[in-house]
């Protein structure tokens, strides 16, 4: 169990602070929600740890077979519905793999980022594509 701690600090600003390291982060309402955009929307945290729980996992996976993934980015985009409830629609991600195409262990690399725990936890109606970007 992880506990953070979130401050309402007014004008649609939130402070959370992850308690076990005391890293902290803002958010804000986005500019399309009342917002001023200044800061991560609470969605884009949701953007956010899906693409940090796929990089982290894949992460695991080549430590352990000693796969160089130093540089590897994966750039998530968010889109949120046009009707309401308002929420996230689709999450796409591109995933720029510095390795080349035909790497004997690139099945184990796109499983493990299928496994992500995040993935797993978002609503089946949300929309997940992973496009594979691998560097030859």
């Amino acid at each position: 169990m992880v506990e953070i701690l979130l401050k309402y600090e007014g004008d649609l600003h939130c402070n959370a602070t992850h308690l076990p390291s005391g890293n902290q982060l803002e958010t804000d309402a986005p500019v399309d929600n009342n917002g001023r955009g200044e800061a991560f929307s609470p969605t884009d945290l949701v953007a956010t740890a899906l693409g940090a729980c796929i990089t982290t996992v894949m992460g695991i996976v080549a430590r352990r077979k000693e796969i160089p993934l130093e540089g590897m980015t994966v750039k998530v985009r968010k889109f949120m519905s046009e009707d309401l409830p308002r929420r996230i629609s689709r999450l796409e991600a591109d995933l720029s793999v510095p390795l080349p195409a035909d790497h004997p262990d690139r099945k184990i690399l796109e499983a493990a980022a299928m496994s992500c725990p995040v993935k797993h936890s978002l609503h089946p109606d949300i929309v997940v594509e992973m496009n594979w970007v691998w560097q030859d």
